[in-house]
């Protein structure tokens, strides 16, 4: 006997309720711009500037007690990981007020003697710094790789769909995209390139979902040529909503063992990946097919080489028959 969280096709009138979620999800992103100009991000190293130092310890590293080490010293933002060998460690401190040029060179020494304080024998073995400039550039670059995805995302869905799918599809993904970015800035989360990599990892989430609704109203739209389309968009949503909601469960129980475990240099990746699931799938089901519903299409598919496809004019919707 097969375990059934939803059934496979869902009678629910979705479409009736894309006024009030528009207007909140409006509301919502209107107050995440305002945040990102207002509070602005809490950029990481990645994108301030700062040290990175890579040490071997003569044991296997305790990350715990080298953060604790390098935190003491007051440097403000400390980020300590494990790669590679168990006895290998990333260090990375953010720029200080006092490094106007980007010497960088007391920091690595306080950092050097905390390290040996609390490890006898551990081994620097290498120092890289970012400076202003380079942040600078992951900053555009990174900015740059959510635009893009975006933007092939509009030309994709244009290709295979219509273009009212593709704006639809776009709307969906800024959407989800602004309301992540507004939440890190409202909780002050630490943004920096896995952030980045989480974002550009929810758009491609959010357009698989998005791309399975509109599939499922393509054929629908072939085979029930005189039902309204916000009865059509209805009833194909409620056809993949057993779909979508497994999908996203699954994900999201291994992205919150992956958040509670993984330790803290995952926390804001897994975050971010974990809130953009749930707007993703809210968005694919109410703002995306909102935006085509609000656009209209054409009805007129054609069935193949052969001609208009000859299907069922109707549908038992409700107990009525459209």
């Amino acid at each position: 006997m097969r375990l059934k969280l939803v059934p496979d096709e869902v009678r629910f009138p979705f479409m009736r309720w894309t006024r009030l979620a528009v207007t909140l999800s409006a509301a919502a992103v209107l107050a995440s711009i305002v945040l990102l100009f207002t509070a602005g991000l809490n950029f990481g190293i990645d994108f301030r500037g700062g040290t990175m130092i890579e040490a071997r310890t003569p044991q296997p590293a305790e990350i715990a007690r080298v953060r604790a080490a390098v935190g003491a010293l007051g440097l403000g933002d400390v980020q300590v990981q494990e790669f590679g060998d168990p006895r290998d460690i990333l260090v990375r401190v953010e720029a200080q007020p006092s490094d106007a040029e980007g010497d960088q060179m007391q920091t690595v020494k306080r950092v050097r003697e905390a390290l040996e304080a609390e490890i006898p024998g551990v081994e620097i073995r290498r120092v890289e710094v970012v400076g202003p400039k380079v942040s600078g550039e992951l900053i555009v670059q990174g900015a740059l790789a959510v635009a893009l995805s975006v933007l092939s995302v509009l030309v994709y869905i244009w290709l295979r769909f219509e273009w009212q799918f593709s704006l639809g599809a776009v709307i969906a993904l800024v959407h989800d995209v602004v309301l992540t970015m507004g939440v890190f800035s409202a909780l002050q989360l630490q943004f920096n390139l896995s952030t980045i990599a989480a974002l550009l990892t929810i758009v491609g989430y959010s357009l698989n979902d998005t791309v399975i609704v509109f599939d499922r109203v393509r054929e629908n739209l072939r085979k029930y040529k005189e039902m309204p389309l916000d009865k059509l968009l209805d009833l194909s949503i409620g056809e993949t909503l057993s779909r979508t909601l497994m999908t996203s469960g699954t994900t999201l129980l291994a992205l919150l063992a992956l958040y509670f475990l993984g330790g803290e240099t995952m926390r804001g990746f897994t975050f971010a990946m974990i809130w953009g699931i749930v707007v993703g799938t809210y968005s694919s089901i109410f703002i995306a097919a909102a935006a085509v519903l609000r656009l209209d299409v054409k009805r007129d598919w054609s069935g193949g080489a052969g001609g208009a496809a000859k299907g069922p004019t109707g549908v038992n919707f409700n107990g009525a028959q459209v």
